[in-house]
C-alpha cells in the first residue's frame, strides 16, 4: 500500500462525500423538494450581483499558483488506495483541470485562495487526477472557477464567469507546455467544469496544430459533449476502441430508471461549438469498462471502483460490482444504483458526482493501454 502524502488518509475518508454539498439535496427533501428543486437551487447557490471580473493574472510559474505538480510536497496526485502504486518513470505529462469546488454565492468567480474550496480541490484531486499516476505527472492549476450556481442560471453573468475561469485555464495551458519537454506525451483531463473548459482548450488552442499529435487521450468526463455539434471542431475523434490513442472520452453516468431531464434541459437549449443546435444530437458515450463508444459490459468487466466504508472511515476499491452500458442518446447506464454510495445523488439518478470513482481502476488501465500505443506508434 503506498500513501505518497500526508493526505491520503483524508482523501480516502471523504472525497465520495464532499460534493454532495453542490445539490445540499439532504436539505431539500420531500415534496418541497420535488415541487420547487429548481428555485431551491438557485436561491442557494446562484450570486445576485452582477458580474465583475477579478482583478489580476494568476502567475502560474509559482508553485502555489499549481494544486498539483511534479516534485510538490504533500502532493496530491500522488494518492493511491491499497493495492496500487503510482509510477516513478513517467512517461507523459497529464494536464488535469478539476471541477467546480467553490460553492459560495458572494461572487461569480471564486478566489484560488478560498480554504473550504482548496480542501476539496485536493480531494479531488487525489480520487479523480490520481487516477493518471501509473503513466504520468500530474499538473492541476487552481484556477478561479465559475461558482457553482453559474451552473443553475441562463444569465449573462454566468457565461462571463465562465469566460473568466477559461481563461486562466488557458494560461495555465501555457505555462505547462513551458515546462514540459516539447515532445512530451500530453493527457488532457478534467470533469465537470474542467471538462467545459478543456472542451474550449481543444477548439482554441489544440485541434490543427502540432499539439494535437501529442495527446494520448482526452478524458472530458462529466460534460456532455455532442457528436455533431461539439466533436468537429475538437481536432481529435472520439475513440473508437480500447487502447486507441489520440481520441477523446466522455461520459455521463446514471443509474436506472434514468432521468436525464435537468442535464438534457440545458444542453437541448445550447449551440455546440460548430454553431449548430445541440437538441437532439447524440452525446459522446465512451463506456469505460470498454475502451469503446455505445457498448456495453456486465459487471464482471469492471476492474475497481472506489467505494467508501461505513462511517467514512476509508475506501476500497471493489471489482465487479458495476455495469455499465451507452444508450442511444449517449447516456452512460449503470444499472440498478450501486450500494455504498449513500444518498448523494443528484435528482434523476444522476451519478455526475461518481463518473471517476465508479470506474476507477478501469480509467487507470485504460490510460496505461492508450499510452503505451502511443508510444509504439511514435517508435
Amino acid at each position: 500500500m503506498l500513501h505518497c502524502t500526508k493526505d491520503a488518509p483524508l482523501l480516502a475518508r471523504k472525497f465520495l462525500y464532499v460534493i454532495a454539498a453542490l445539490i445540499m439535496l439532504t436539505l431539500a427533501g420531500g415534496i418541497g423538494w420535488n415541487l420547487f428543486q429548481d428555485q431551491i437551487m438557485r436561491w442557494t447557490f446562484v450570486p445576485s450581483g452582477a458580474f465583475k471580473a477579478p482583478a489580476g493574472r494568476i502567475d502560474y510559474a509559482k508553485a502555489e499558483s499549481w494544486a498539483a505538480r511534479p516534485h510538490m510536497p504533500n502532493d496530491p496526485s500522488r494518492w493511491v488506495p491499497e493495492g496500487f502504486t503510482a509510477t516513478r518513470d513517467p512517461q507523459v505529462s497529464v494536464f488535469f483541470v478539476a471541477p467546480t469546488t467553490y460553492l459560495k454565492k458572494d461572487q461569480w468567480n471564486g478566489p484560488i485562495d478560498d480554504r473550504e474550496a482548496n480542501g476539496r480541490l485536493t480531494l479531488f484531486i487525489g480520487s479523480q487526477a490520481g487516477a493518471f499516476n501509473a503513466v504520468g505527472e500530474v499538473w492541476a492549476p487552481r484556477y478561479r472557477q465559475a461558482t457553482a450556481g453559474a451552473f443553475l442560471t441562463d444569465e449573462k453573468a454566468a457565461g462571463q464567469a465562465l469566460d473568466f475561469a477559461y481563461g486562466d485555464v488557458e494560461q495555465a495551458f501555457d505555462a505547462f507546455l513551458a515546462a514540459i519537454p516539447p515532445d512530451r506525451p500530453i493527457i488532457l483531463a478534467g470533469h465537470s467544469q474542467g471538462s467545459l473548459h478543456l472542451m474550449t482548450l481543444l477548439a482554441r488552442r489544440v485541434a490543427g496544430t502540432p499539439i494535437a499529435q501529442r495527446i494520448v487521450a482526452a478524458y472530458l468526463i462529466g460534460w456532455p459533449v455532442s457528436v455533431t455539434a461539439d466533436l468537429p471542431k475538437l481536432g481529435l475523434p472520439g475513440c473508437s476502441r480500447a487502447a486507441e490513442p489520440g481520441c477523446i472520452l466522455a461520459w455521463q453516468s446514471f443509474a436506472e430508471p434514468a432521468d436525464p431531464g435537468l442535464m438534457l434541459k440545458v444542453y437541448d437549449a445550447t449551440n455546440g461549438l460548430t454553431g449548430s443546435p445541440r437538441k437532439g444530437t447524440p452525446m459522446l458515450c465512451v463506456n469505460p469498462l470498454t475502451g469503446a463508444p455505445n457498448s456495453a459490459a456486465p459487471a464482471a468487466a469492471n476492474l475497481g471502483a472506489l467505494v467508501p466504508r461505513a462511517g467514512m472511515s476509508g475506501a476500497d476499491v471493489a471489482k465487479g460490482i458495476i455495469p455499465a452500458r451507452c444508450d442511444p442518446q449517449g447516456i452512460l447506464l449503470i444499472g440498478d444504483p450501486p450500494t455504498g454510495y449513500g444518498t448523494y445523488v443528484l435528482p434523476g439518478q444522476n451519478y455526475h458526482i461518481f463518473d471517476y470513482a465508479l470506474f476507477w481502476a478501469n480509467i487507470r488501465a485504460d490510460a496505461e493501454a492508450r499510452t503505451i500505443a502511443f508510444l509504439v506508434a511514435r517508435k
